[in-house]
């Protein structure tokens, strides 16, 4: 034990220290839930990227395991930005459109005010934005007209004709509706899946904070989370950690584990 009073003084510059930490990073990150969730499991190490190599442990069964204090270390700093983007009112895109991700995703987005993609990537959606806006704008109108009543001077068939309209426009370019112009940030599960948006985002210079997994290349993502991006458990723990992080409370739904083949 320091000796002089220097203890008293020691344990407040713990506390001191503790409470910065707290300060930028609001919410713990579990190793134990990770494991939990199946975070730790890649895909089969014949699949591997070796620009991964970093944020891998090793091989189990011909499995790769990730590294998880690496991806809690990454996790951290992917929530750190997306925190201080969130206080300087950047808007984050949420693009997940794989089953086990799309409903969460669009959850937590829908929870956070963000727009989302849950269903198929347009291509030039950030490429080719004032395309998509004009669709963003005619939703909008026409959602207008149908909620005043306007459609009611039309013929059955006809509101028929428009409520499709409405529905196939709702399906791609709802979640989107509140954007009027690019997002700052977007936020990808499964950057293989979702490689159209990654691309384009390259291009347009915008921000990328996505979850990697094993046989992933992760050097396009500015803010890569190294794990698994098949386990609908291990996407849950994550979304939820960002959805707490930016200001609203989690789900606390059970974990199981994720392993995959």
């Amino acid at each position: 034990m320091p000796p002089d009073g220097k203890a008293e003084r020691f344990a407040l510059l713990l506390v001191d220290a503790r409470i910065k930490e707290a300060r930028i990073m609001p919410v713990k990150i579990s190793l134990d839930e990770l494991i939990e969730t199946g975070a730790h499991f890649g895909h089969q190490s014949r699949r591997w990227n070796p620009k991964m190599a970093p944020y891998l442990y090793g091989v189990q069964d011909g499995v790769h395991i990730f590294d998880l204090t690496a991806t809690k270390e990454k996790l951290e700093e992917a929530l750190k930005y997306l925190k201080d983007a969130k206080k300087a009112d950047k808007t984050i895109l949420f693009v997940a459109t794989k089953k086990q991700a799309k409903d969460k995703a669009k959850e937590v987005a829908k929870k956070l005010s963000m727009p989302y993609v849950s269903e198929r990537w347009l291509g030039g959606t950030l490429t080719n934005f004032h395309q998509i806006k004009k669709s963003l704008d005619k939703l909008r109108d026409m959602r207008t007209k149908r909620d005043a009543g306007e459609y009611a001077v039309y013929t059955k068939k006809e509101r028929l004709l428009l409520d499709r309209e409405i529905e196939r426009l709702e399906r791609f370019f709802g979640g989107m509706i509140t954007l009027d112009k690019l997002p700052d940030i977007i936020f990808v599960i499964d950057v293989k899946k979702e490689s159209t948006a990654i691309n384009e985002a390259k291009r347009c210079g915008t921000p990328i904070v996505a979850v990697v997994d094993s046989n992933c290349d992760p050097t396009p993502i500015d803010y890569p989370i190294p794990m698994n991006d098949d386990a609908t458990r291990a996407i849950s723990y994550v979304l939820d950690l960002v959805k707490e992080t930016l200001g609203k409370s989690s789900t606390g739904s059970k974990r199981k584990n994720g392993k995959k083949d």
